[in-house]
């Protein structure tokens, strides 16, 4: 199936999604391990049904050497025990940032606190603004349709 728009052809969505593409490289430099940062954005997606993303970040974590058990175990990864605290924290930071609606205040504080414990404030901005670029990315996708092919490779986005 096509998707319903091809933003490429949109001069409205080529300027907006250029900015935000820009805002993910900003926060691939924080000091956030990339393994982490990864595993969450891969959360995300599995979580919003986003095939093109789980496709993608699955791909670059293989590519950065992380094992497929690892990758495999994210959307069980409260079972798993092959996670750090730290990536723990951020997995969960990640569920609750994107699934606002199911929980009547949003993040809770535990997790926030569980999560200031594993990451400085410059982390925490750029986990809480990585989580919310990955959701943007994924309703667009799944709004639009954009589908996974299985074609994307590692680095191909920048």
């Amino acid at each position: 199936m096509d998707a319903r728009l091809n933003l490429f052809d949109s001069p409205v969505a080529t300027k907006s999604l250029k900015h935000v593409i820009a805002a993910s490289k900003v926060l691939a430099e924080s000091t956030v391990p990339f393994a982490t940062r990864e595993l969450a954005l891969l959360r995300a997606s599995q979580i919003n049904g986003c095939s093109g993303c789980v496709d993608m970040h699955t791909k670059e974590l293989a590519h950065a050497g992380e094992s497929s058990t690892r990758i495999n175990l994210v959307a069980a990864w409260r079972e798993a025990t092959v996670f750090t605290d730290a990536e723990r924290a951020a997995l969960e930071l990640t569920e609750q940032g994107t699934r606002i609606a199911d929980a009547a205040g949003g993040v809770s504080d535990a997790v926030w606190a569980n999560a200031a414990k594993h990451f400085d404030e410059n982390e925490l901005a750029a986990l809480v603004c990585a989580i919310a670029l990955i959701n943007a990315f994924n309703r667009v996708n799944v709004m639009l349709q954009h589908r996974a092919t299985g074609d994307y490779q590692p680095g191909q986005h920048g």
